[in-house]
């Protein structure tokens, strides 16, 4: 809330709406205490259920039937924003461009942080690049944007079929209607800052969530899965059939990621190390052959205490 409130817009043009979803601590009186004299922060409670709608989802669509302005932000409570973030993603939109969105990072010095630091540029810039080439596939929930009267011309989070992934659900709800271009600049000032996962508890839940939110890309979805998995499932057996172009192989791969994400890093000025890459690389081998097998053996999720069945 201190950085919304640092925001650098017309008071009178912005419109900054906190919604309490539910909290059974001390969030609202917070809330209340934080805006209390500041007209341009409204607070919310998303006690209202709407439709068959649940947890974020639900606490938008609250938000929603209150909210004037003819662009909306989205973020989430455990994230700092920049000054000029909504200066900056304003200035990518066009008559036809629908939805603008940003890159987030994590901070942190620990190997479990530098981890989920790197890996997360590297899954935003994949998904930057496609939709910058007008193939948009995924989202961030905590750093999008998008115009209000295409919120509408889908129907809202109501209209819209349930999913683990809301933001990135009604993103590929607007590119159904397909007449709207989308675009992720990488712009440090658009930049959002989020705390990582403390656990590899609450990591795994995080994972399995965005990989069951990814196979409603169908096809799509389902083909980057696959990929990522018999990729690094040849790495895994490089050492019983060793050579020399299978050892050029695993370099090439190694210093094309480092270059990738090198570049990334500079263009939104975060720091960036080989040791960051090993770490990275070793999370991402993991992980991306881990993913397939728990997704198709089970889809329910459990994520911020609150359980989802497929």
């Amino acid at each position: 809330m201190e950085s919304l409130d640092k925001i650098d817009y017309p008071k009178e043009k912005i419109e900054l709406l906190v919604v309490n979803d539910n909290s059974t601590d001390a969030t609202q009186e917070i809330i209340e205490e934080f805006t209390k004299g500041k007209s341009k922060f409204i607070s919310l409670k998303s006690r209202k259920s709407i439709g068959e709608l649940k947890g974020k989802a639900n606490a938008i669509a609250n938000a929603m039937e209150i909210a004037t302005g003819e662009v909306i932000f989205t973020t989430d409570a455990d994230c700092i924003v920049k000054p000029d973030w909504v200066k900056t993603i304003l200035s990518y939109y066009d008559d036809d461009v629908a939805g603008v969105f940003g890159f987030t990072h994590q901070p942190g010095k620990s190997i479990f942080t530098k981890m989920q630091s790197a890996d997360l540029i590297y899954l935003l810039t994949v998904s930057s690049g496609r939709m910058n080439m007008d193939s948009p596939m995924s989202c961030i929930g905590n750093n999008m944007s998008y115009k209000r009267s295409v919120y509408d011309e889908v129907g809202g989070y109501e209209a819209i079929p349930f999913s683990v992934t809301e933001d990135y659900r009604l993103l590929r709800e607007m590119i159904k209607l397909d007449k709207y271009k989308f675009r992720y600049p990488v712009d440090v000032n658009a930049l959002v800052t989020t705390k990582p996962c403390p656990d590899l508890k609450t990591l795994y839940r995080q994972k399995k969530r965005w990989s069951v939110g990814g196979l409603e890309a169908g096809r799509q979805g389902f083909s980057a899965m696959l990929a990522g998995y018999f990729g690094n499932f040849l790495v895994l057996v490089l050492p019983f059939v060793f050579s020399w172009v299978t050892l050029g192989l695993v370099l090439t791969r190694f210093i094309s990621d480092y270059l990738f994400l090198k570049s990334m890093h500079k263009k939104l000025e975060l720091e960036f190390s080989v040791i960051k890459l090993i770490y990275f690389e070793f999370y991402f081998f993991i992980y991306a052959l881990l993913t397939p097998p728990v997704v198709i053996t089970s889809r329910n999720i459990v994520w911020k205490d609150s359980k989802f069945k497929r």
